[in-house]
């Protein structure tokens, strides 16, 4: 189950592009939007991270740190974020616990198959390391702009 508005975002530390370690600590005091997305390099999720990357600086000027969470590998996350120039990390959640823990892994279905995946999720987390907003089964166009708005509201 996803956490809720004003409840406090669940701890995690996962390794990131760039040699990184993210972790809420080393985000605190700092909005962060944290954008779950389910593979890297296809069509909406390029879509998306090219979204957030367009519109970086203004994230950069409200004091909001992006970052993509994906099951995908770290040499998957390299590659997309070289191929596409993204300038925000993007970290690795190869066991899921942090996707579990934020309610984004579920079971999909597609042409009648069902499976566990990723569902496309945001979350705004505020200075304080409480969750602000949660967008639920996101859609990407216009998305990137509407949680700017709620990074600069908050």
């Amino acid at each position: 189950m996803a956490p809720t508005p004003g409840t406090k975002a669940p701890a995690f530390s996962l390794p990131a592009t760039g040699g990184r370690e993210i972790s809420l600590d080393s985000l605190k005091g700092r909005k962060v939007v944290l954008y779950f997305y389910p593979k890297d390099d296809t069509s909406g999720c390029t879509l998306e991270a090219r979204n957030f990357q367009a519109l970086r600086k203004d994230f950069e000027a409200a004091d909001t740190e992006i970052v993509g969470v994906s099951p995908d590998s770290l040499k998957s996350h390299d590659k997309f974020r070289t191929k596409h120039a993204l300038e925000f990390p993007l970290a690795s959640d190869e066991g899921r616990a942090m996707l579990e823990a934020y309610g984004v892994w579920v079971e999909k279905s597609m042409y009648g198959r069902r499976y566990m995946g990723v569902e496309r999720t945001t979350v705004l987390i505020d200075r304080d390391g409480r969750i602000a907003r949660v967008w639920n089964k996101v859609k990407v166009p216009g998305h990137a702009e509407e949680v700017l708005a709620a990074a600069k509201a908050l």
